[in-house]
């Protein structure tokens, strides 16, 4: 390719954007006489804390371009928290990077780690679509494996782990994680875990482990980073928080990239990221609103016939009534309910359904009395 010669549009390399197959669903759902209860995309609906709103306030007269390191304060938040929360030791400024919401991250790792051509990327066989889109755009190879036997002899450059897991809620327990990381570390290959839904977790028997946490990777976070979004447990969608952390090498990489880029968090919001790490009061009580609608669509669906698998942790149910997940979502939108076919997070789901409980109450009770038409 010549420079300034294009490649080919960005939409024929990429995987079809699975959202636009359920318009036509959706749209089936709206004319419900009650209106649409829409259990299909995670999205917080409930308020920003006001500790937080208060925060970005304070923060708004910020007239230079902030650093794209971040400030100390934001990196020193995130640190503590990891080490509060996660059990998390041995961390420094130099390994933490605030990033402008996790996708972004995710979807621009392989990318700014120059992973390219002839490379192979390896992410969950049931997994958020963006690790495959970023594996994309970096022109590398992508492989959806569970097991390390999966993998084969090949050496991969990056292995994404998503722990609670997008879209089924499962918890990987430390033995498998630390058995991940050994496995990466003999290889050179970069072992990176999701952990956005780490606080949003249901079962004590299945509670969400750092791939940062001791008895995961011992004394050092050589070879592994983790994933932090405060999008679901601080209600900040909007807001665009987020950091990775770990191997300090890998987050120097990264920071060099990202300068010559110019991608920064803006000021106020770093100002506001310190402020909703460093309170657990609203987290928990997001935790009790999420907790009561998932228990009562739980019993709903499991009343009307739906299996539900794993759901741990995170914010989903993978709900199953053994078919095709289009008949699934066919029929709940008959009833005005919207949710997710399986098969956007891969061909594995295809018997599946992702019912988020990001609605609001009114519309979880709504979702709920319709359901019993299915018993």
């Amino acid at each position: 390719m010549t420079p300034g010669q294009a490649s080919g549009p960005v939409s024929g390399r990429l995987p079809d954007f699975p959202w636009d197959h359920l318009v036509r669903y959706a749209d089936r759902a709206r004319s419900h006489a009650d209106g649409i209860a829409d259990l299909s995309v995670g999205t917080p609906v409930d308020p920003t804390p006001e500790i937080v709103r208060q925060a970005l306030k304070a923060a708004s007269d910020s007239p230079g371009y902030p650093a794209t390191i971040g400030r100390p304060e934001t990196r020193q938040a995130a640190i503590d928290w990891l080490a509060r929360t996660c059990g998390v030791t041995g961390l420094g400024l130099d390994g933490v990077l605030p990033v402008i919401g996790s996708k972004e991250l995710i979807a621009s790792l392989p990318g700014h780690l120059g992973i390219g051509a002839g490379d192979l990327v390896v992410h969950p066989r049931l997994a958020y679509p963006t690790y495959e889109v970023g594996t994309v755009l970096a022109g590398a190879r992508s492989l959806a494996a569970d097991s390390l036997t999966a993998i084969g002899p090949e050496r991969p450059k990056l292995v994404w782990i998503n722990s609670p897991a997008n879209p089924t809620g499962k918890v990987l327990p430390v033995e498998h994680l630390k058995k991940m990381v050994e496995w990466c570390r003999e290889r050179g290959t970069l072992l990176v875990s999701d952990e956005c839904y780490t606080e949003m977790s249901w079962d004590p028997e299945h509670a969400p482990v750092s791939i940062l946490h001791p008895d995961v990777c011992g004394d050092s976070h050589e070879g592994v980073l983790a994933v932090h979004s405060l999008s679901k447990r601080s209600n900040l969608a909007g807001y665009r928080c987020g950091f990775v952390a770990g191997d300090r090498k890998v987050v120097s990489e990264l920071l060099a990239v990202r300068k010559n880029l110019g991608l920064q968090m803006p000021g106020p919001q770093q100002q506001a990221m310190v402020a909703a790490l460093e309170d657990d009061a609203h987290v928990a009580e997001q935790h009790a609103r999420y907790a009561a609608r998932r228990a009562k669509l739980k019993e709903a669906f499991e009343a009307a016939g739906f299996r539900i698998d794993n759901s741990e942790a995170s914010l989903y149910l993978w709900a199953t009534r053994r078919e095709d997940c289009w008949q699934t979502v066919s029929d709940l939108a008959d009833l005005g309910i919207l949710v997710a076919p399986g098969t956007f997070y891969g061909t594995a789901g295809h018997q599946h359904v992702r019912v988020a409980f990001t609605a609001t109450d009114e519309r979880i009770d709504s979702a709920v009395a319709r359901l019993s038409a299915l018993r």
